[in-house]
Order: structure tokens, then sequence, then C-alpha cells
């Protein structure tokens, strides 16, 4: 069962073939198997993933089950679940209870869903690796020795290595699609606005939004339709109707206009993951796609003016950890600020550190016009010009990462190499606009090469079926690491 769909497993549940209680049984043993090699979960909640499986089978034997009722999922350890531990993936949360859950979390409880446990991540969603976490870094199934991505790398991990069959990621910069990439799973991140991020722990909160990981296109869809929809509580959640992101699935691919950025496909994409890429887009014509090439001259600018805004809102969301209400809090301190500066250095990484000081920085007087408001102002370009793409195609394709995974360790020490990672999904978040990424081949070393789809503001059903029609005619989304 670990290789069916989430279409599959609630035939299954609902025929009485199968019951809750033993998927997930058969899940958590995974878990324990796979993750002491992984470390893809850092809090597993066994006898609460059995008392919800429990409430599941009654729901589906008295007939009021949903699509996904009685289907264990993670969640990424970003999002706040009542009474079980949200760590952020840092020392400053290692022991936090939540009182409450996200929105992301009640919806999915709501419609049934049975929470396995919380997945490893970069602290506060900070890197593109998973190696910067308190709890240590997750490892890609494909080959343990390389990273994952990130930030929600362990949500990736989880359901590549088929730990769960779905899982909720936060993306950032690219935090879901990356990932999704470097492992060989599908990975959405819809338009700003459509997931609510009440109870997401903030990074840089003009930014961050919750997305989905599953094997496939069709398993995205469904959990992101349970997912979605409007959360008064959050003032940047969009007020409209709630889509079944599944309904365009299986429309023919026939007059799909798909835009090629001449900057995507200029310098910087590896070789082998280049060649997979003109491989997809191949498919694409064949089923019945025309490409055309478009331009996004800003797109260069997407990294530097990312990196001055996300750590300026980072330096502010993360102020409200300072060993007072919550959180770590030194030992030893000789009064208030000296336990603040204690608490804060002991309490958080590197990166975070790093993100903080710059924030901070860009932030202060003499320096918000020069950096911040300029970022502002190179934000607005960036989205102008997908804007204007959008008038020439449907959907925009291209690579979601430069290169395939690479060894724990390789760019540790150097943050810009980190951060060029993330060099093609960086503007979508500073646009707002949904993203997608899908395996669509292999590069070096037989590891998994991503593609990204971009759409127009609210178009996610568009690029869940344009996606799904790739995979309905290739196989690289049915491929599974030979973990377990």
């Amino acid at each position: 069962m670990i290789e069916a769909s989430l279409k599959d497993l609630a035939a299954a549940l609902r025929a009485g073939t199968l019951s809750s209680v033993e998927l997930t049984t058969l899940f958590l043993d995974r878990i324990d198997a796979l993750n002491p090699s992984l470390n893809a979960f850092i809090t597993v909640d066994r006898d609460g993933a059995l008392t919800a499986a429990r409430a599941a089978d009654a729901r589906i034997a008295a007939g009021t089950a949903g699509p996904l009722t009685g289907i264990p999922l993670a969640h990424k350890d970003v999002f706040c679940t009542e009474g079980v531990r949200t760590t952020c993936a840092s020392k400053m949360l290692a022991e936090f209870i939540s009182p409450y859950d996200a929105h992301v979390v009640s919806q999915l409880k709501a419609a049934g869903a049975v929470m396995l446990g919380k997945t490893n991540m970069d602290e506060f969603a900070m890197g593109s690796s998973n190696e910067n976490t308190h709890f240590g870094p997750a490892k890609n199934p494909w080959d343990t020795g390389r990273v994952p991505g990130g930030s929600s790398g362990g949500s990736a991990v989880a359901v590549a290595a088929r730990m769960a069959p779905m899982a909720t990621g936060t993306d950032t910069g690219g935090s879901v699609r990356q990932p999704a990439a470097l492992t060989g799973v599908t990975g959405i991140k819809p338009t700003y606005g459509v997931v609510s991020r009440y109870g997401m722990i903030a990074y840089a909160s003009s930014l961050d939004q919750g997305g989905a990981f599953g094997r496939s296109a069709e398993d995205c869809a469904l959990l992101l339709s349970a997912m979605a929809g409007f959360d008064a509580r959050d003032s940047t959640s969009v007020e409209r109707e709630t889509e079944d992101y599944t309904r365009d699935l299986g429309k023919p691919l026939a007059g799909l206009r798909i835009g090629l950025p001449k900057e995507f496909f200029a310098e910087g994409m590896d070789d082998d993951v280049r060649t997979a890429i003109d491989a997809a887009l191949d498919q694409y014509r064949q089923l019945g796609a025309t490409t055309v090439e478009v331009s996004l001259p800003n797109a260069k600018l997407a990294i530097p003016a990312y990196y001055v805004i996300a750590p300026a809102e980072a330096s502010s969301n993360l102020s409200r950890f300072d060993g007072v209400r919550y959180g770590h809090r030194a030992p030893e301190y000789t009064d208030l600020a000296d336990m603040y500066s204690k608490s804060r250095a002991q309490g958080f990484g590197a990166e975070v550190k790093r993100r903080i000081l710059v924030g901070t920085y860009v932030l202060s007087h003499g320096y918000y016009d020069a950096y911040y408001l300029q970022a502002q102002k190179l934000r607005r370009l960036i989205a102008e010009d997908f804007i204007a793409a959008f008038t020439q195609c449907d959907v925009i394709a291209g690579p979601t990462s430069p290169t395939v995974a690479w060894p724990i360790g390789e760019k540790s020490d150097d943050p810009v190499q980190m951060y060029l990672q993330d060099i093609y999904t960086i503007a979508v978040n500073l646009a707002g606009l949904p993203g997608l990424s899908l395996p669509c081949g292999t590069g070096a070393n037989d590891l998994p090469v991503g593609l990204q789809l971009i759409g127009n503001y609210f178009d996610e059903a568009r690029l869940l079926n344009v996606a799904h029609g790739f995979q309905q005619a290739t196989d690289w989304h049915q491929r599974m690491p030979a973990v377990g």
C-alpha cells in the first residue's frame, strides 16, 4: 500500500479492504524502520495517530468520510499542533508544546486525515538544504550522503521514502518546490493568501505560504483542496470560494502555451539538469502544447531583493523569542538584557542569527531607504515581468533547481552558493504566484531533476492539470528510492 495513490487508498478504506488503523500502523512502522537513517521526523505521535485513525474508521463506517478521511500525513514542524511538540527545528522551541492548532492542521483534522508526526526542516524555515536544524540534517533517500533540499526537507523525504503518503510544507523562497525537485516528488506552493498562515510560525510574513507534497499532481490536488480556505484570523488570507483543485485533471493539453523565460535557460544550470528539462519540454510538445520564449528581465535581481526583504521581516518576527514567555531561556544571567542576549545567542543557530543581523541592519536608520525600500521596488518590477509574460503564455516552465542534490556539507561554509540554489524559485514568492515542481528525469548519479511550472494568480487547478498530463504520459513520479 505504500505505493498507492491517495485516491486508491481512499477507495480501499471505503471498500473496507483496509482500515485506517492498519494503514496508519503500516506507515508508523515504516517510520520506525527508516527514520534513524533518514531523520525525516522530529516528532512521531504514535498514540495520537492511532486514536485519530480509529475515529476515521468510525467516520468511514458511518458513511461520512471525505476524500482524505483515514489517510496518514506528516506536518512540517512549523505548523502549531495542539498538545504536540512544535519546534521549528530550533533549540529555541525544542520543548514547546503548542496550545492550539494551525489553520492548516485544523482543516486537515476536519477532513479526517491522520497526523503521523512533525517533520524536520531548516531552523525557522531558513535554508535550502535542511542542514540548519537543531536535530541534525534530514538525508536524501536517493543518496543518504546528500541533502534533500530545504527548508521543507523532512516533508519531502517522508513522501519520497514512502514514510507518509502526503505531507505539508511551507514555501518562502522555494522551500516546497526545491526539496520536491531534489527528492523526486511533487510539491505545490499556491498563490499567496490561498492557504492561511494562522498558526504557521512566521519567517517572512509577506512571502511565507503553506504548500503540499505528494507523489503526484493528483495527490497534491487532493491535499491542497483540504488545506486551502479563507481564515478570518489571518489578515492576508484571501476571501474567495473554496476550490476543488482536482476539477481540471485529465483535461487535454492541446493548445497549451508554455512560456520559457530566456533568463532561466542561460548560464547557471548544470548540463544534466538542462538535458532532463529539455526532454520534459519535448514530452509536452508531443502532448500538444507549444512553447514560446518569454522574458523576465528582472529575475536576476530576485535573490538580492529576497535577501533584503526576508531577513528584514525575520528580524521583526523573531524578536518575540526573547526567553520571557516561552521558548529557551538561558539558565544563568545577570539582568533582563543579559537574559535576552544569552537566551537568543543560545537558542538560535548560525543561519538564523545571520539573517536576523542582516534584517536588523537593512531596517536601521539610514539604511531603510537604501536597502529595504529599493528591494520592495524591485519586487514590484519582478511581479510586473510575470504579468507581462502571462499575456503570451498560459504557464511558465523551467528548472526548479540549477543542480541535483549535493553532498551534505558541501555548501555549508558558503552562504552565497547556498542562496543561489533558489535562483529559479524566489521570484515566484516575490510576485506571490503559484508554483509547482514535478519530477521529470534524472541527472548525475541518477538523482532526481525537477521541472518547475509557474501559473498566473489563482491558477492552481491549471498548474495541477499541466503536471498531471505529463505524469499520465511518464513514470518519473512513480519511481522510488531503494530504501526499506
